[in-house]
């Protein structure tokens, strides 16, 4: 009797998926638990795995195929594996099969799928040889630069060519390499392709938040040396203790959960005609991955300590990089940080994440001339920008919260001591 391979149940939020990469066909043997198909929803890439060992005997779903939860993707015929099979002819050399039983993670496969690539000729730089993102993208790059060469003939060639053949040699004000320069420039390729699922929701998500919500924005700046200072002091004591290195979100996660205990307004959201004050904290992080932004959340973000959230944060970057993140890890949240310093913005204007009412924007850290007792001295100082929902929360309130966030940044006492 054939057993069939469903769409696992998907949660109230998500209503289908999109079916990115079968990874076995008809006629593949597989082992149980072994990943089959990718399926890609709104939020996070799910695995399939193979309920019993088998025969992939029919795909019923193609790749691009929308699918809901409960719906039968294949069918595995059973097949027991007999012990002493003859594999000498079939089986790969040792090294080769090690190689291939590395597991690949759901980026680099969609890469591998999508430019139709052969994994094995692809040198893995990763832990234990596994191939990883960058392997594959130095690969497509050496490519389109090699068929760039081929496209754009040589020297030596172009004087083999037939005379008739012969282009008229660039003039003299040319450079040789202003000409190869401009031969190659003349390659205007271009590619179209499904957005993802995720890029579309987020492209949904911004583009209701700015439509649906009165959005202002506040700013302010803090002067970021105490924190700095503090940091240096203790940043070898601090990972020793805790194995986890000390890093400058934790601090902003504390700032913002004592802001908002003092305007509970900006942790709160609206529902139709109700306002929801939230009682807890749970704080989301803003990521940029190459499938889109997601935003991991820091469950009652208040109850954890300086360790506790960097080691969320680092838990939630490796689950990032591996795709295993999962629906728990993105839904709820009542407040967002994100950081855009890290790519070196200087300042902006976040979007907020519905339903939420209110987002904060950090920045670059630059040095910059201020003014102390009198004096122009050296500081290093951030931009900082609060989004805000206006129909919930006054200016005032939103003021006053970033002025909340820069005290507890510039005295990191009041963090300590909860004063």
């Amino acid at each position: 009797m054939s057993i069939e391979v469903l769409v696992p149940n998907l949660p109230e939020s998500v209503s289908d998926a999109t079916l990115i990469t079968w990874h076995k066909q008809p006629g593949d043997t597989v082992i149980k638990n072994e990943n089959l198909v990718d399926l890609e929803t709104d939020k996070v890439v799910l695995e399939v795995p193979a309920p019993e060992s088998g025969v992939l005997s029919k795909i019923l779903k193609e790749d691009g195929a929308v699918v809901v939860g409960g719906e039968i993707l294949a069918l595995l015929e059973p097949q027991a594996v007999a012990e002493g099979q003859k594999t000498t002819e079939t089986s790969p050399e040792p090294d080769e099969e090690e190689e291939a039983n590395i597991p690949l993670s759901p980026s680099v496969r969609r890469l591998i799928a999508e430019n139709a690539l052969d994994p094995s000729i692809i040198k893995g730089t990763g832990k234990d040889g596994r191939l990883t993102k960058t392997d594959v993208m130095d690969y497509l790059h050496k490519k389109t630069l090699q068929e760039a060469q081929l496209i754009v003939p040589s020297d030596k060639a172009q004087q083999e060519a037939p005379k008739e053949t012969e282009k008229p040699a660039p003039s003299p004000a040319v450079s040789k390499d202003e000409a190869e320069s401009r031969g190659i420039s003349n390659l205007r390729p271009e590619q179209r392709v499904p957005m993802t699922r995720l890029r579309a929701k987020v492209a949904e998500r911004l583009l209701q938040a700015q439509q649906n919500a009165a959005m202002l924005t506040t700013f302010n700046e803090v002067n970021m040396q105490n924190v700095i200072d503090l940091r240096n002091q203790y940043k070898e004591r601090f990972e020793k203790k805790h194995h986890v290195k000390l890093g400058f979100m934790s601090f902003f996660v504390k700032a913002s959960i004592e802001a908002l205990k003092r305007f509970p307004a900006i942790n709160a959201s609206i529902d139709d005609n109700d306002i929801i004050y939230h009682g807890y904290y749970d704080i989301g992080i803003a990521v940029s991955t190459e499938r889109g932004l997601i935003v991991p959340v820091l469950r009652d973000a208040d109850q954890l300590d300086f360790a506790g959230i960097e080691q969320s944060i680092v838990d939630f970057g490796a689950k990032t990089r591996s795709g295993t993140l999962t629906y728990d890890d993105l839904k709820g949240g009542t407040f967002t940080i994100t950081n855009g310093g890290i790519f070196g913005s200087m300042l902006s204007t976040p979007i907020l994440n519905p339903p939420q009412c209110a987002i904060l924007g950090m920045h670059a850290i630059k040095e910059r001339p201020v003014v102390e007792n009198g004096q122009i001295v050296i500081r290093p100082i951030m931009y900082l920008a609060l989004s805000y929902d206006h129909r919930l929360v006054d200016g005032r309130e939103a003021v006053q919260f970033l002025v909340t966030i820069k005290e507890c940044l510039e005295s990191p006492a009041h963090l300590l001591l909860n004063i």
